[in-house]
């Protein structure tokens, strides 16, 4: 399963602008319709603005039918845990609790905690939630800096006080894939240690080493039933484990069957509503990412498209089939380009190659020292030009490539 941040975690991003309730709701729909399965809508204990969102998202599931589920975060405390209890009780909307509460010893000192005084609130949280009929996620913040034993006595606390979840939460992006792997499989003996079979085990990743998505999977490989991100990664310092590209990774891996086809939009919304920039560069869903002015590159995109092959096209240079995302392969005409870039260009929009004309833009492109935009070829052709150029339709089914 995969647990959507974007509207809490994410939001705690000290560069991000906070969406309206509306357009929440639409962050929230575009979840839903790419087939995520839980969504974190926020901390209701945080005062009353928040409050009145989450009661509105959960509204705007049942509404409209939506089959994601909700979950709201709560410190490990009953003023906390109330407001979630009052929403699903006046909104009929299922909410999970979220309570969160740091594990670490790097926490424990700098907050003064003891031990034993982690394991009161814990105790005393997750039975007020369960009474109050919420199901509870135990979430241990800055897990995979703890120490095995203090995570033992938290954990083997929340289950029997009837936590169905527990969360790992690498809270400062400190682990590698194999740390990953390592603290999930001691989560799993202690689970299994107390005889329990039904509680799952949640990885919430940050990717302030850049090991986000690794992390993520090396979780799943080692037995982690539900994985956490923020749409563009979103969230405090570097932000959380981007959903978006932790989505593609696992469709390609096989782990998971999504119609990824929405996810472009879903991450345009986010940056729209949140504003915040998409890199160019940025995997899958930046404008680069499957756009190229160099001659080689796109003299083979260009070959594996007369052959009327889809899939070919799409990998030929690319490891992430641009088709998968509602994509396609993108040739642009640059210094790099060859004579080939701008015929394709030209052909792809419905215009005549000829050779007068492709001389002309293939001059300045070498005379010119970036990419050159759709202005500079439409004011050398001597005439407007469509945008965009078409998609290519080709017939072939897109074939799975494995590879190392």
């Amino acid at each position: 399963m995969l647990d959507d941040e974007t509207l809490r975690d994410g939001l705690q991003s000290p560069s991000v602008r906070t969406p309206t309730i509306d357009e929440k709701i639409e962050l929230l729909q575009h979840m839903d319709g790419l087939g995520i399965d839980t969504a974190d809508i926020g901390l209701p204990g945080a005062g009353t603005k928040v409050a009145c969102d989450v009661e509105r998202l959960a509204r705007a599931i049942a509404d409209g039918k939506m089959r994601i589920r909700a979950n709201c975060a709560a410190r490990t405390m009953i003023a906390d845990i109330k407001p979630i209890a009052e929403i699903q009780q006046r909104t009929g909307v299922p909410i999970e609790c979220g309570a969160f509460i740091g594990s670490s010893p790097v926490r424990q000192y700098a907050e003064g905690w003891e031990l034993d005084y982690l394991r009161k609130c814990t105790e005393e949280a997750i039975t007020f939630a369960v009474k109050q009929g919420l199901t509870v996620m135990y979430v241990t913040e800055d897990t995979t800096r703890a120490d095995p034993e203090s995570l033992r006595l938290l954990f083997t606390t929340a289950i029997r006080a009837g936590a169905s979840r527990l969360c790992i939460a690498d809270t400062v992006g400190h682990a590698t894939p194999n740390g990953a792997k390592a603290v999930v499989r001691f989560v799993k003996s202690v689970v299994a240690d107390l005889g329990v079979a039904d509680v799952g085990i949640d990885w919430h990743g940050h990717r302030d080493r850049g090991f986000g998505v690794a992390s993520s999977i090396a979780a799943l490989e080692a037995g982690a039933t539900r994985l956490h991100g923020a749409a563009l990664g979103i969230g405090e310092r570097c932000g959380n484990t981007p959903i978006d590209l932790l989505l593609v990774n696992l469709v390609m891996m096989g782990y998971i069957e999504r119609d990824l086809s929405g996810l472009p939009a879903y991450a345009a919304a986010v940056a729209r509503v949140c504003d915040v920039g998409i890199a160019p560069n940025y995997p899958v869903i930046g404008a680069d990412a499957f756009r190229t002015a160099t001659g080689v590159h796109a003299a083979a995109v260009v070959k594996a498209f007369r052959k009327g092959d889809r899939a070919l096209m799409d990998a030929v240079y690319a490891a992430v089939p641009a088709s998968l995302v509602g994509r396609h392969q993108e040739i642009e005409v640059g210094p790099m380009s060859g004579r080939s870039n701008v015929v394709f260009w030209l052909e792809s929009r419905g215009l005549p190659a000829t050779d007068e004309v492709v001389d002309r833009i293939f001059a300045a492109a070498k005379a010119s020292e970036r990419t050159l935009t759709h202005e500079q070829i439409e004011s050398l052709i001597g005439g407007a030009v469509p945008t965009k150029p078409g998609t290519p339709r080709l017939q072939t089914a897109p074939r799975r490539r494995r590879g190392f």
